[in-house]
């Protein structure tokens, strides 16, 4: 067993200021508990190894991807929080991580993406079939590591997590280039698809942690809004971050035609000539009037009003935090929800 680290210094313990959602403001955060995050990274490598060189070829790919391990982060902090005195949690982060990369693999695959991260894809790199049978063993590889954590109330928070996230995948597919797309059917999609496994992780870390029902059922709230509030400002930067900074292209939701947030208030607000304008351009998935789009999203405050329910989102997870202790890494949990609103990629 080991014993629970001293914090780090760093601005969130200490108050210096850090530019709001800059990645100075994500170190200071993950430098809380930056041993659990090296221990989770190896855990991630060596839960990858196979004696299949394809899978060692595409899982490298994936690693060397990086990104911003925001779910791990979730994990070991909550875990952390809840006075985490061994290695549990960190076994927790590497397979909620990998669950994340078995539903990047196959989204990817839907949604014939070539780009993540400013990298190409693994379907891009090694093909469709590669990408989709090596998610099947990241997603198996996951469940491995679930039943040796010997917890039936984890195997019943991540077996419901997975069904609920493919249901998000399969509602979304259902969305897709449907300018009738109602603002409810897009919350509905992201609270499966994105804010669930925010959810399943934040709570997992309680369970592994021996925190009690009040703490797990809170955190799990944490999560889930912390989830919802992660990716609707996604789908803001989706209209407005730099392509390089983000390494995705501006308007790649509205290529593949999916109808997010700030879309659809446009599309509801918005004059019958805006309407028309829309409504066409989900229904086709054109990105060529990316620039009049862009315009009358931004003429009707479409990106102002998905910000502000993100806003709110963000506040209900940081009030869910009042039912743990204060600790460094509480602290550092707020400031996750903070960082899930203010970053600029």
């Amino acid at each position: 067993m080991s014993s629970v680290p001293r914090p780090i210094q760093s601005p969130v313990a200490t108050g210096d200021k850090t530019e709001p959602g800059s990645t100075a403001a994500l170190e200071a955060i993950r430098a809380l508990v930056r041993p659990d995050l090296e221990a989770v990274d190896d855990a991630i490598r060596a839960g990858l190894k196979s004696i299949v060189p394809l899978v060692d070829q595409v899982a490298e790919h994936i690693i060397v991807g990086g990104g911003k391990r925001l779910r791990p982060l979730l994990v070991v902090l909550a875990g952390r929080a809840c006075g985490a005195a061994d290695r549990t949690h960190i076994q927790a982060a590497a397979f909620i991580e990998f669950i994340h990369t078995a539903t990047l693999l196959h989204d990817d695959v839907v949604d014939m993406s070539a780009l993540r991260r400013g990298r190409d894809t693994a379907n891009e790199v090694f093909g469709n079939q590669a990408s989709v049978l090596v998610g099947d063993f990241v997603y198996s590889r996951a469940f491995q590591m679930m039943a040796a954590v010997r917890s039936e109330r984890v195997i019943e928070i991540m077996a419901e997590a997975t069904n609920v996230i493919a249901e998000g995948e399969v509602l979304q597919l259902m969305n897709a280039r449907d300018p009738d797309t109602t603002e409810q059917r897009y919350l509905d999609v992201i609270h499966r698809k994105t804010a669930k496994l925010f959810q399943a992780g934040a709570e997992v870390a309680a369970v592994v942690s021996g925190a009690d029902r009040t703490v797990q059922q809170a955190l799990a709230r944490f999560g889930k809004h912390l989830g919802t509030a992660y990716q609707l400002i996604d789908d803001v930067l989706d209209y407005q971050s730099d392509p390089e900074t983000r390494g995705k292209n501006l308007g790649d939701d509205l290529a593949e035609g999916k109808p997010t947030l700030p879309l659809i208030y446009a599309l509801r607000v918005g004059d019958a000539a805006t309407a028309t304008l829309i409504r066409a351009a989900i229904r086709d998935a054109r990105r060529d009037q990316l620039g009049v789009i862009l315009q009358a999203i931004e003429s009707t405050g479409g990106l102002q009003y998905t910000a502000r329910l993100a806003q709110a989102e963000s506040g209900l997870a940081l009030a869910a935090l009042s039912a743990l202790p204060e600790t460094p890494f509480r602290s550092g949990l707020a400031a996750l929800a903070r960082f899930a609103i203010e970053r600029k990629h």
